[in-house]
């Protein structure tokens, strides 16, 4: 507010209010753009909220007519998301060195562990029910699976593994688990239960097996340029 002259701290406290939002800048903002020589009919200028009844019921009767002519629906979509306040963070929420930041869509490869091969400390939380142990790849290109080679980790990288409703057990960074609990990956939205924590190198020389590569069965294997802050710590090779 001090930036753009209101050093009233009264005045200041009174934006709380977002209706006084509404009776404050339009006429600043009308007397702006007359100070620049804008010609303008302020007679047909309105508030675009739902402090203007007419429009309100204008806005009101556009949507209900195109929900019911099936056009649109309610539901979700991806955003950046803020789990502190549990609300989508758009730009104007954030500050100016996080605005114009969108999602980023990854693919994830289900690379699976060979049955015999599941480590001892995740092995003894698996039940009957258990639909496999995964490796969870991130990849920016679906398209060129058909050439896995193999499966890179970073060996100072500590990974959990956590249980799916749809996906079996997964196993990534605390950060890609967290994301996916968010995308109703989990049971309960926003939390994900840890069955088995392990560095990289534990992982490394594991069996996988991997969807649509030509090879049967592909190994982890160390790589040191893998960020734990990007993807889920998983890369495939191709």
């Amino acid at each position: 507010m001090r930036s753009l002259g209101i050093n009233d701290d009264n005045e200041i406290r009174r934006f709380t209010d977002p209706q006084y939002w509404i009776s404050y800048f339009p006429t600043h903002v009308k007397h702006d753009l007359e100070m620049m020589g804008l010609k303008v009919d302020w007679r047909r200028s309105f508030v675009t909220t739902d402090i203007n009844p007419f429009y309100d019921s204008f806005v009101r009767w556009q949507f209900h007519h195109l929900r019911q002519g099936g056009k649109i629906q309610f539901g979700k979509r991806y955003t950046i998301y803020s789990p502190k306040d549990n609300q989508p963070c758009l730009d104007h929420d954030r500050n100016s060195n996080a605005e114009g930041v969108s999602p980023q869509e990854y693919t994830l490869i289900k690379l699976r562990i060979h049955d015999d091969r599941i480590p001892a400390k995740l092995k003894s939380r698996l039940t009957s029910s258990t639909a496999g142990v995964y490796l969870a790849a991130a990849t920016l290109r679906p398209e060129t699976m058909y050439g896995q080679t193999n499966c890179w980790l970073h060996p100072d990288i500590t990974y959990v593994a956590f249980e799916t409703c749809l996906h079996g057990i997964l196993i990534s960074t605390r950060r890609a688990a967290l994301n996916m609990a968010y995308q109703e990956f989990t049971n309960v939205y926003g939390q994900y239960t840890i069955l088995a924590e392990f560095l990289g190198t534990e992982l490394f020389g594991l069996p996988l097996h991997a969807p649509l590569s030509y090879y049967e069965t592909v190994y982890v294997l160390p790589m040191m340029t893998i960020k734990e802050d990007k993807g889920t710590g998983v890369v495939t090779s191709v």
